[in-house]
């Protein structure tokens, strides 16, 4: 073994001396362990992304699996996008002790425009789907194609190799275009020439114009920028837009009437200091790969804006069981399948009647991929598989066959629309200034089912692009099947209630499973896949979806609570803005109130001035003290998790009225959570729980509010009600209210009355469990006290530390204002440790009164 006993930097290090001495290999490109790249020269200075690399490779000491190394290497790269900001090498490769093996890098460059491949798996995952199929195509090639040398055994054939095949990437100081580079070379082109092409581009894209064209009009001239595709020829048949004398024309003669003749370049300065680093046209036999794969040409934030979900096999082999549980066990014989957002067609991988699958997708390079699959075995026929937009365009464009199931209305009943459609929304709700132009901040447009359908179902609703999908299914193929993954707000969210007024279908069955287990999707939310009779009249109720684990694992089931009816449906939103009362009393902070549900946690927090005034407000005194803890309790006492994100708060039944615990128990969660940020520099700290003689402060707090709520220290008082000013509210102790009301239905309250009597104070008497949690508060206090007073140029004691303040104390900030996770003092750390353990013990008693009292639905 050449290269035994040393480590992986000075392995990399004689690699480089012994066989690319001619080369650079100092570069640092991304995350690529080695990278070969030609030594600068005075005539050759270019920014980083166009330097370009000869190789690229992944290095390992020891000795490791060829195969395994370059897989490693491929999912790096893709994972990272490296290709996006330097231009890709001749070749990959892959090295260790005892051996060196190379791959052309166009031998994998589909893979990374790949619509359902998932990035989000971890290179050094070996048993990943991913990692298989990338293995497998390299080992395809290699099998072809021996290009693995020992550096002992072969050392004279690696040196001829490297000689003769890691080619010279310049030619007279520029950049020559070829099929490894001319897809991020097309991506920098989008930012610096194509904003200066004078050019109708929505006109361009109603005739199938895009601006991939004008680029390949571009590459295919010579260095005097002069059209170097002669007319009449294969490479002219393939060209929509040429560039001649200094602008473009239209190409295709039924075109040519409706673009002007000469498509001018706004600022040709741009236009020319851009091709000067390029050499043009791309060498001949690079010139038809590159015009027979302009599917490549589109950039991965465009695929990512419509929505391309890779499927997981076990997610797509489990949604078929639940469609043949409840069709039967002959459903692919019964029925017909229509994937109307197929990708690479995927989630149709396992259905074996290939005469009644039909499969459409958005993206032409799909159409193509899954054609070149079917000639590798795929069970789906090519003329069942075509372009079309599902949210644009006309049914008449649809296959004949296909057209046919549609128009029959019996054939219909037996159609199954079997989709995992796109995720994204195509409007902003935080970006609302778009609206004039029809587009949202992420790019994406409004589409004719939107502006058809969006008054019936509702404009929240339909800005949803999946939620596109079954609007369009549902109004224009009456009574066919269902049977789709989707997000699940669209079943219980009450932005949904009047999509569900008119979305009247039969829930037949369903699941649920974890959002980041499928490609592009990183947040932790439940994905449900649900299949629907679309024939019922009728609103559907509350649902119960089966839980899945990532490895396939039904653990539960989950009740989705749907609110039935905008009067029906109250949160506890509207539960506690009773509580806003009209006060001139002592405001001790303010509750930040939004949460509808765990997906909006976070937003909740009480501080000390009013947040953002898109959320609402709740100004805090003695007077709903007890209530906007109990609020904050109810927010924050249950972890978020994926399986509860969107799960609702609502407005509770009158049990919590006459549990003092529960009440006293939310009051001490409420003081000591982390949420809760008043801060003395913002203004004077009402909500010190402790006397100064408790903790040892060196001076008298400048408010015992808190300390004096908790003795029962209150006077009585009369507040008018917030909605009834002629009804004064007699109030005698905050932390008790009862409300005369009825209820005909666990959530849906009718007011008598707007009166609130509240009893006579008292001295609060806490739990076993919160009393734990003041006594581990006291002790962080106490040590606060304890510290040196410091001088006024260095962080100064505050006699009237809130516990936001006492953290940010000891934690400190970071260059970018955020508060660290973390203190370097060890006494700190261990009692702010006992203070959340016991908060999380106290937030578990709590837990149960939560279901018990209907903020929540089990």
């Amino acid at each position: 073994m050449k290269y035994q006993n040393i480590r992986e930097e000075e392995l990399k290090n004689k690699v480089g001396q012994d066989f690319f001495f001619h080369y650079d290999t100092s570069k640092i490109v991304g995350n690529i362990d080695f990278c070969v790249s030609l030594k600068d020269k005075n005539q050759f200075q270019v920014p980083l992304f166009e330097t370009p690399s000869l190789l690229w490779a992944e290095a390992k000491k020891g000795t490791f699996d060829m195969l395994t190394m370059m897989t490693q290497l491929v999912l790096t790269i893709g994972k990272a996008r490296t290709f996006d900001k330097y231009l890709p090498p001749a070749f990959l490769g892959a090295f260790d002790s005892q051996k060196i093996g190379f791959i052309p890098y166009n031998t994998i460059i589909d893979v990374f425009s790949m619509n359902d491949f998932n990035w989000n798996v971890t290179p050094s995952n070996h048993k990943s789907k991913e990692f298989e199929l990338v293995k497998d195509r390299i080992e395809n090639w290699l099998h072809k194609n021996h290009y693995v040398y020992d550096f002992v055994n072969d050392e004279k054939e690696l040196q001829f190799f490297i000689k003769n095949n890691i080619a010279k990437a310049t030619e007279s100081g520029k950049i020559l275009i070829d099929k490894n580079n001319f897809v991020p070379i097309y991506l920098r082109w989008l930012d610096q020439v194509k904003p200066h092409i004078n050019f109708d581009w929505a006109e361009g894209k109603k005739q199938n114009i895009s601006d991939n064209d004008f680029y390949l009009a571009d590459l295919f001239v010579d260095d005097k920028g002069t059209n170097a595709v002669e007319d009449d020829t294969p490479l002219s048949d393939n060209l929509f837009v040429v560039f001649r004398n200094s602008h473009y024309e239209i190409a295709k003669e039924n075109l040519k009437s409706l673009f002007n003749a000469s498509i001018e370049i706004k600022d040709k300065t741009a236009y020319e200091q851009f091709w000067k680093k390029y050499k043009r046209p791309p060498l001949e036999e690079f010139q038809q790969y590159i015009l027979m794969r302009k599917d490549l040409l589109v950039p991965q934030d465009i695929r990512e804006r419509k929505g391309a979900f890779f499927t997981p096999k076990k997610w797509v082999e489990l949604s078929q069981q639940y469609i043949a549980d409840v069709l039967g066990e002959d459903w692919q014989e019964e029925f017909y399948v229509w994937d109307c957002a197929a990708g690479t067609g995927n989630l149709l991988a396992g259905l074996t009647n290939k005469y009644n699958i039909w499969a459409s997708t958005l993206d032409q390079s799909d159409v193509n991929a899954m054609h070149e699959r079917i000639e590798n075995g795929a069970t789906l026929l090519k003329d069942h598989v075509f372009q079309f937009d599902f949210l644009n365009d006309d049914f008449s464009k649809l296959p004949k066959g296909l057209l046919d199931i549609i128009n029959d209305d019996e054939k219909r009943k037996k159609l199954v629309i079997y989709i995992n459609p796109p995720y994204a929304e195509h409007l902003d709700i935080k970006n609302t200034i778009s609206l004039k132009q029809g587009s949202n901040k992420s790019g994406l447009k409004f589409t004719k089912t939107d502006e058809k359908y969006k008054d019936k179902y509702g404009s929240k609703a339909s800005r949803e692009l999946f939620v596109q999908f079954f609007i369009r299914i549902n109004e224009e193929i009456p009574n066919a099947t269902l049977a789709t993954f989707s997000k699940i707000k669209f079943i219980n969210s009450s932005n949904f209630i009047k999509f569900r007024d008119n979305f009247k279908s039969n829930f037949l069955n369903g699941f649920l499973c974890q959002g980041n287990t499928f490609d592009n999707v990183k947040g932790k939310f439940p994905i449900g896949f649900s299949v629907w009779k679309l024939d019922n009249k009728k609103s559907f109720g509350s649902l119960f979806f089966d839980v899945y684990n990532d490895i396939v694992e039904k653990n539960n089931k989950k009740l989705i609570f749907i609110p039935i009816g905008k009067k029906g449906f109250l949160s506890m939103n509207d539960w506690i803005k009773k509580f806003n009362y009209l006060t001139d009393k002592l405001l001790i902070g303010n509750l930040n109130c939004s949460s509808q549900d765990f997906l909006h946690q976070n937003y909740t927090g009480i501080t000390f001035f009013k947040q953002n005034s898109a959320y609402k407000q709740l100004s805090l005194s003695q007077l709903n003290i007890i209530q906007s803890c109990i609020y904050f309790s109810v927010t924050f006492n249950i972890e978020a998790t994926w399986l509860n994100d969107r799960d609702q708060f609502l407005y509770p039944n009158d049990g919590w009225q006459e549990d003092v615990e529960f009440q006293n128990d939310c009051l001490a969660f409420t003081i000591f959570h982390s949420q809760n940020r008043i801060s003395s520099k913002d203004g004077t700290n009402h909500w010190i729980p402790f006397t100064e003689q408790e903790v040892n402060a060196r001076e008298k707090f400048e408010s015992n509010f808190m300390t004096q709520f908790i003795k029962g220290k209150i006077k009585p008082e009369i507040v008018n009600d917030l909605f009834s000013s002629t009804n004064p509210v007699r109030v005698q102790n905050p932390n008790r209210i009862e409300e005369e009301k009825t209820t005909t239905n666990p959530n849906r309250v009718e007011e008598k009355t707007a009166s609130h009597i509240i009893h006579n104070p008292i001295s609060l008497q806490f739990s076993e469990k919160a009393t734990h949690v003041f006594n581990a508060g006291r002790e962080l206090w106490q040590y606060y006290h304890s510290q040196p007073v410091f001088t006024r140029n260095e962080a100064n004691y505050n006699v009237n530390a809130s516990l936001y303040d006492i953290r940010e104390h000891f934690q400190g900030r970071n260059d970018k204002g955020k508060m660290n996770n973390k203190s370097q003092n060890e006494t700190y750390m261990i009692l702010i440790k006992t203070l959340r353990e016991s908060l999380k013990i106290l937030a578990k008693k709590i837990e149960p009164k939560v279901y018990e009292y209907g903020f929540l639905k089990e």
